[in-house]
């Protein structure tokens, strides 16, 4: 029986053979339905040399996130606890496989040096090394092929305002590990899942599939900071390695390095030259930047979509940091994808961040968010093929990325390119599941394929993750809305309209926030005169870019007959006739 079952997609059979030479040249028996024999049928044979198999290898493709058969394979071996996956053209695991680490294979030719393939091997050598084990006594470990879960560190500094501090300290330490290229890292949102409850380790690392689990605590006071951390054997609950580091503020990046190092000795891992200079660059070497980074980031991640006053918070944060240190390349991408929301959704002064994108780009050509702004102005100029090029440019660098697939999400979307936008959107909302904003979208663009279980799903995890929101600041708009966009689907309508009537009392200026109550009220409430009434008087209002959008939103194409919603759209159209006479912001 195999060591190894790979799973594809006919169109990539070319990149399944590749995979299985280089893992029968590491001493794997590897099995794929090229060895079909003629007297047995197909199905019989998948499921025996599937269940057999210590690892199952998914190569996901385009055409392999279509298949019937790619995604069975994978959901049998994810209940086995079996999968490893790649993806050999960038395409996104579908869920619930996007919330899994997956390899990155584009363009491999092969060789055993890339990063993707190392992270390939070292899952099926943990999986094969643990079936190995699974009759050994307790106390017998694997130095190979490891893998871990770095769950959030606990804010101790007794200020609930400090929290983007400890969550960005984690997230930091979980992308150092990642570039460990033996090691297996659990992603970001499924460990933050855990995030304030107490939990058992032990259950932790067997949900997960993990070796190792490492947890934590931050207190942060003025200049000194304290971090805590213990690695834990999963299958033991035996701490492996424990430190605490107390220290000035200014020692923040050194405290990180030493952490990351200390777990790969304790792990027995090799760490690879540039590997260790990968880990080691932080940005920026001004901790005060780093910190207001951190904060300016955290806030954009949880804002009211629609205040334009969160908006311009975030850009002075980011501005502060950057007076400290003018080199600081992240935070000239923050800043620049900030100013181009505030510049083509509100109307906003400036040039839409196209200068602070450049500064990014002139510092760290791979600052991904930075050409999902040039994205932006190629797509407000409507050249869409150098908009793609530039989207395309930025998932390449950093698939994983928050602010890169929500983006590129929103431009796939007001292009009415939902299948496209649901697969970024999906992935924004497996890196940061609490952001009900993407997941309002996604629910709007599974609507608009006619997907109703996908439409259903994703306004409840929407109206999920906005009462939360709600519950801190009852005057977000945005979150309210989202609330307002799950009452509709469920068919909860007096619940929304108290909602909708509630808001306005409290917001009654919020462009975005009517905006979105007039999609729930003409898409899922069927009441087009109310929506029409809701846009009224925000339309001579909206920027141009907003109107572009309104043009384009699938929500209000029930409306499109309307005589009262014709006339808007002459008017609409008629203002952007007149923006596309003038020359737009160059980038």
């Amino acid at each position: 029986m195999p060591d190894v079952f790979i799973s594809y997609a006919r169109s990539t059979e070319g990149q399944a053979k590749k995979v299985e030479a280089a893992l029968q040249a590491a001493g794997y028996a590897v099995w794929r339905d090229a060895e079909l024999p003629a007297h047995r049928s197909y199905a019989e044979v998948i499921e025996e040399r599937l269940r057999a198999a210590k690892a199952v290898v998914v190569l996901w493709s385009e055409e392999a996130v279509k298949s019937h058969w790619v995604r069975a394979e994978a959901d049998e071996a994810r209940q086995l606890g079996t999968l490893v996956q790649a993806s050999v053209d960038a395409t996104v695991p579908p869920i619930p496989f996007n919330q899994i680490q997956c390899a990155d294979l584009r363009e491999w030719d092969g060789s055993g040096d890339a990063p993707g393939w190392h992270k390939l091997l070292a899952s099926v050598e943990a999986l094969a090394q643990t079936e190995m084990l699974k009759d050994a006594p307790s106390g017998r470990k694997s130095a190979r092929g490891v893998s871990v879960c770095v769950l959030p560190f606990a804010n101790m500094s007794g200020d609930s305002e400090q929290e983007y501090f400890s969550d960005g300290i984690s997230e930091d330490i979980t992308t150092d590990l990642s570039k460990v290229s033996a090691l297996a890292v659990t992603a970001r949102n499924t460990a933050f899942q855990f995030k304030g409850k107490a939990i058992d380790v032990s259950e932790v690392a067997r949900k997960l599939g993990v070796s190792h689990v490492l947890e934590g605590s931050v207190r942060k006071a003025g200049n000194r900071v304290r971090i805590t951390a213990q690695l834990i054997d999963g299958q033991t609950g035996d701490h492996v390695w424990a430190d605490r580091y107390d220290r000035d503020l200014t020692d923040i990046f050194e405290i990180q390095d030493e952490l990351s190092r200390a777990i790969v000795e304790a792990l027995k891992l090799k760490l690879l030259p540039e590997e260790k200079k990968a880990i080691e660059s932080r940005g920026t070497t001004d901790a005060g930047a780093y910190n207001l980074y951190l904060m300016a980031k955290k806030y954009w991640v949880n804002g009211n979509w629609g205040d334009t006053r969160q908006l311009e918070l975030v850009i002075r944060v980011c501005q502060r940091a950057l007076d400290l240190d003018p080199n600081y390349a992240r935070a000239w991408g923050l800043l620049a994808i900030v100013q181009c929301v505030l510049h083509f959704t509100f109307a906003g002064p400036g040039d839409g961040g196209i200068a602070a994108a450049d500064r990014a780009l002139s510092i760290d050509s791979s600052v991904a968010e930075a050409y999902c702004v040039r994205a932006r102005h190629f797509y407000e100029r409507g050249r869409f093929a150098d908009c793609d090029k530039e989207l395309a440019r930025a998932l390449e660098l950093d698939p994983e990325s928050w602010e890169v697939n929500r983006e590129t999400g929103r431009i796939y979307y007001f292009e009415r390119r939902f299948d496209e936008a649901v697969r970024r959107f999906e992935k924004a909302v497996s890196i940061d599941e609490t952001d009900f904003n993407s997941w309002s979208l996604l629910a709007s663009a599974y609507g608009a394929l006619d997907d109703s279980a996908g439409l259903r799903r994703a306004a409840k995890m929407a109206a999920k993750h906005a009462e939360d929101a709600v519950a801190d600041d009852p005057t977000n708009g945005a979150a309210v809305a989202a609330l307002v966009f799950g009452f509709a689907v469920s068919g909860e309508r007096e619940r929304a309209k108290e909602w909708i009537e509630r808001a306005l009392l409290i917001c009654p200026d919020n462009q975005i926030m009517r905006y979105n109550f007039a999609c729930q009220t003409a898409k899922n409430l069927n009441d087009p005169e109310a929506a029409i009434d809701l846009l009224e008087p925000i339309l001579p209002d909206f920027s141009i870019s907003a109107l572009k959008a309104f043009v384009a939103d699938p929500d209000f194409d029930s409306l499109r007959e309307n005589p009262r919603f014709v006339q808007l759209m002459d008017d609409a159209r008629m203002r952007l006739q007149e923006a596309a006479a003038t020359p737009a912001a160059a980038s």
